[in-house]
């Protein structure tokens, strides 16, 4: 039976600890006891852990001394920032969390002209909650380390928040027919198979708004199409990072 994985919020040598409501998740909701064993991600590898003390704020683990399973180097993976824009919060949550699974490396939120007003002033409150679906979708999908999430940005700061190896930088375009020379995303990231630091922008529902796609298109992205249909903005953003992922392997 495989056991279920939890990222440490501390480790120190042979011990690791959750701290807060991820501790209470486990003591309170799956009533762990003291004795039990999971498996702990502490930084570059995973260890068998057992649970030695245990309250509802706090609760601590004796690692095995031997990993599980230790992270592959840096350069065997890309990694893919996925820069969204804020839209209808239900939607782009599920996109978060889905994004997660299927292994994205950094997420960025972003204020577009089409984000709605009152959504964008909520989203500074959110950015908590977002970190927590991010670390409990890593730990479902047995992730070593759950994504960043930065704080929700404009668009045109987007670009300061980005890695410094971030080479590629691609925006999706509805205005984009896929039947145009190098417009499928594919076709764009095949070429490019040792930048193994990409960005993706994906706009909100109706697509980026009039400047918006310039600015980016001058800023130095390029333009991509996923087709010739119009897929929702949480859709737009599992199959991109999906399919850059696969491109770059």
């Amino acid at each position: 039976m495989t056991r279920r994985r939890w990222i440490a919020d501390e480790v120190s040598g042979d011990k690791a600890a959750l701290v807060g409501e991820h501790a209470a998740h486990l003591a309170r909701v799956l009533r762990a006891e003291v004795g039990q064993e999971f498996d702990i991600a502490a930084g570059d590898e995973v260890r068998r852990g057992m649970i030695t003390t245990i309250s509802y704020d706090r609760v601590e683990f004796a690692l095995d001394t031997k990993p599980r399973w230790l992270r592959p180097r840096p350069s065997a993976a890309p990694k893919i920032t996925l820069a969204l824009a804020i839209f209808k919060f239900d939607r782009m949550e599920w996109a978060i969390e889905k994004c997660t699974e299927i292994g994205v490396a950094r997420i960025i939120p972003v204020i577009a002209r089409r984000s709605d007003a009152h959504l964008v002033t909520a989203a500074a409150k959110r950015h908590e909650r977002w970190q927590r679906i991010v670390r409990e979708a890593s730990e479902q999908s047995r992730r070593t380390a759950a994504p960043e999430i930065t704080a929700p940005v404009k668009l045109k700061e987007v670009d300061a928040v980005l890695p410094a190896g971030a080479l590629t930088r691609v925006v999706l375009a509805e205005s984009l027919s896929s039947s145009e020379d190098g417009a499928r995303l594919g076709d764009i990231l095949q070429p490019r198979l040792n930048d193994f630091e990409v960005a993706l922008a994906v706009g909100p529902e109706g697509g980026w708004a009039d400047g918006e796609l310039s600015w980016l298109l001058d800023a130095g992205w390029v333009a991509a199409s996923l087709g010739n249909t119009i897929l929702r903005a949480e859709t737009a953003a599992i199959v991109a990072t999906a399919l850059a992922l696969e491109a770059l392997r």
